[in-house]
């Protein structure tokens, strides 16, 4: 359900005096000239918003009844279709690499850019190294050291016996009251 709204540009209805409108539309909004005047000026002025479809027309009509040319305007944002590019085309499949024994591998070689475009010539002079010798899906990673296992002294502990309450342990009885037979209060003066 689409939200409207009418908008007023100082158009009037063909063959209508500009005079009459104005009095018309100040019989209609209840305003003094100076605000009708205002309405006049050339720019564009929302009168309403916020309408549904039957409203909006109604205020369209009524407008149009009493000389003004109004535009019915959607609040509604306008969706844009866009045509999508096509797919790229599937690049050839690589031949795969193959990994020399760790002995082997020597300092990874240093990676030489060619620009594909002018973005890209940007990153001409940059000196990266070449992480291109392993197989796709290989681990980069340097290997984790084995983490070490904490030492906890159990010794000072002990299990409950079976079926024993595990709640808080009970607290000493208080002692007596103390005795406040020799207090007394007096009122003073």
């Amino acid at each position: 359900m689409g939200r409207y709204e009418i908008a007023f540009s100082g158009k009037l209805v063909p063959g209508a005096r500009p005079e009459l409108v104005q009095a018309n539309l100040a019989k209609l909004f209840q305003a003094d000239a100076q605000r009708i005047a205002t309405l006049f000026s050339g720019r564009r002025v929302i009168l309403k918003n916020n309408l549904d479809e039957a409203a909006a027309e109604k205020y369209r009509s009524t407008l149009e009844r009493a000389g003004a040319l109004v535009e019915v305007l959607s609040m509604e944002p306008e969706i844009e279709e866009v045509e999508l590019a096509p797919p790229p085309e599937p690049e050839p499949q690589a031949r795969p690499v193959a990994v020399p024994a760790p002995a082997q591998v020597a300092a990874p070689a240093r990676l030489k850019v060619v620009p594909r475009d002018e973005y890209m010539a940007a990153f001409v002079g940059v000196d990266a190294p070449d992480f291109g010798i392993a197989p796709v899906g290989a681990d980069l990673q340097d290997a984790k050291p084995e983490a070490a296992t904490p030492r906890f002294d159990f010794s000072g502990m002990s299990l409950a016996p079976v079926g024993s309450d595990m709640g808080q342990q009970k607290a000493a009885p208080a002692g007596p009251p103390p005795d406040t037979s020799h207090l007394r209060l007096e009122e003073r003066k």
